[in-house]
């Protein structure tokens, strides 16, 4: 059985595709750099994250991008014997009019090899994906953005010609599907099946009203026919399925003939003494990915027990390939490469934010920008990605200013996020500090209650334990004896529904971080970092 879900923790807006007996699942990362998330498979089941193939800064150039902003929605295919990845770098999240994006394609012949630099497609809206038709012609879609007031944004689904030999668009863009009541239709996928075209719609918004919406028609420009019984996926019926959000997918053929669908989800903590039909709960874990089985009757797909999501599907009839696992429960920052599953905000990891080769077994980390910046912030951090587990750092840092601190974060964006560091006080010297940002809101939960630094404690040990409805710090001068800071926090504020407005796009992540407003760019040393998922209570 394939257990949902299967990519767990801000891995949303998948597209799928096989290449033989293999599977590859690519992800929206938005400010998240390296851009775009690649995961393979061989069963559907077991998966393993294998690429982040948008990796320079000629590729996506993310300084300055807003909150939620950068990567949304990549399309991967496979055809003509390589590998073709469509994404949108977003530059305007907020606001009731524009939505800047560009769209861009990039190839490579070997899905974790180098991808080339990128072609720039258009601008006129997000979610585009790559049909390669039958004929041999090949065609973007997107979704129009419509930046008048007084008309709906979501314009509809627009299509047009890409030539690649001249690597530019060509012929006129024609809208070819304008949505359902569900509205705001976007990510689009187009697929050529016994004799119709099916297009694959998002509908309904990225919240619990999420949904996914298929229509088809015999010629491509259509018009084309919605589902008899649309949507053919959502969770908004009822608020006790565990996997909530249901929408935004595409679908695959194994080599066995049998049909699946990978989809957004999201899976909701209930907050006590909240009615089910009074709030649907926060999701600090992000938007995650699941698959369903398909059926098809009368030409039409249909998710096998649908139009719900289930937890269990039935798997594929191929062997299991189990993966084992790639990332060290303890990492000892004793190679030259950061693990791939740790990421920087905007920006890539340089020696203009930090180094694995300055000191030997450590990462060391530049102070830079505060957590409010959206241009050069020194953090490496990685997913939560289950509502149970144990994170810890070990760090040397000698600050001399309360400009400088260094620390361990859990983050959502520059406006939420809480952090216990070290950093410089007048009075007392080098110090443990706790502080929070609320919506944009600083505060010390901790102030006149700071822990000092003994000066014999050339490491100090950083925990967090992740709790589910809750998350809490702990801190060591030995390695040995812990002992937790008098302040709990709520993993609720770390999720797309607390934030609410603007951007609320990712996930809550945790990591490392050093930060000097003074412009010395003093540095901590980090000698290790652990991440340890616990079983589910």
């Amino acid at each position: 059985m394939i257990n949902n879900p299967v990519l767990k923790g801000f891995n949303p807006d998948p597209s799928i595709c096989r290449v033989g007996e293999d599977y590859y699942m690519a992800v929206s990362t938005f400010e998240w750099f390296p851009g775009v998330q690649i995961h393979h498979s061989k069963d559907l089941k077991n998966w393993r994250l294998i690429s982040r193939p948008l990796d320079r800064v000629s590729q996506l150039n993310m300084m300055g991008n807003p909150d939620s902003g950068g990567v949304w929605a990549p399309c991967l295919s496979y055809e003509d014997g390589q590998f073709w990845l469509i994404y949108s770098d977003v530059k305007v999240v907020e606001g009731n009019t524009w939505k800047d994006g560009h769209n861009y394609l990039v190839t490579a012949k070997e899905i974790d090899g180098n991808w080339s630099e990128p072609i720039y497609l258009n601008s006129s809206g997000f979610d585009p994906s790559l049909f390669h038709d039958p004929s041999g012609k090949k065609y973007l879609l997107n979704m129009m953005w419509d930046h008048r007031t007084y008309n709906h944004r979501f314009y509809g689904i627009v299509m047009q010609e890409f030539d690649y030999q001249e690597k530019k668009l060509i012929g006129e863009a024609k809208i070819i599907f304008k949505g359902t009541d569900l509205g705001l239709t976007e990510a689009p996928h187009l697929y050529f099946i016994n004799g119709y075209y099916y297009l694959l719609t998002a509908e309904g918004g990225t919240k619990y009203e999420h949904a996914a919406t298929i229509a088809r028609s015999k010629t491509i420009e259509g018009p084309y026919d919605v589902h008899p019984q649309n949507p053919i996926l959502s969770s908004w019926s009822n608020p006790r399925n565990p996997l909530q959000k249901s929408g935004h997918g595409s679908i695959v053929e194994t080599e066995s003939g049998e049909w699946y669908l990978a989809h957004l989800m999201a899976r909701p903590i209930k907050r006590r003494g909240k009615k089910i039909l009074e709030e649907r709960g926060y999701c600090p874990l992000g938007r995650e990915t699941a698959i369903q089985k398909m059926e098809w009757k009368n030409d039409w797909p249909h998710v096998v027990n649908g139009p719900e999501p289930s937890e269990q599907v039935q798997a594929p009839e191929v062997e299991e390939h189990k993966w084992d696992q790639d990332y060290p429960t303890i990492d000892p920052f004793d190679t030259t490469k950061l693990n791939h599953h740790f990421q920087t905000l905007r920006i890539p990891f340089t020696e203009e934010i930090g180094s694995l080769t300055a000191r030997p077994g450590h990462l060391r980390l530049y102070g830079r920008e505060s957590f409010h910046s959206k241009h050069t912030q020194s953090l490496v951090a990685r997913r939560w990605q289950s509502f149970h587990f144990n994170a810890e750092t070990k760090l040397a840092f000698q600050p001399t200013s309360f400009q400088q601190s260094a620390g361990l974060v859990c983050y959502y964006d520059t406006q939420n996020w809480v952090s216990a560091q070290i950093t410089w006080s007048e009075n007392k010297g080098r110090i443990l500090d706790l502080v929070q940002c609320d919506h944009f809101q600083v505060s010390h939960p901790i102030q006149s209650s700071e822990i000092t630094v003994p000066d014999t404690a050339d490491y100090v040990y950083l925990k967090i334990e992740v709790r589910k409805e809750e998350f809490m710090f702990l801190y060591s001068f030995d390695g040995n004896t812990y002992t937790e800071f008098p302040i709990r926090f709520e993993s609720y504020k770390l999720s797309d529904d607390y934030i609410s407005q603007g951007g609320f796009f990712t996930g809550a992540f945790v990591g490392m971080h050093c930060i000097d407003t003074s412009g010395k760019r003093t540095y901590a040393d980090f000698d290790s970092f652990s991440y340890e998922e616990l079983n589910e209570i």
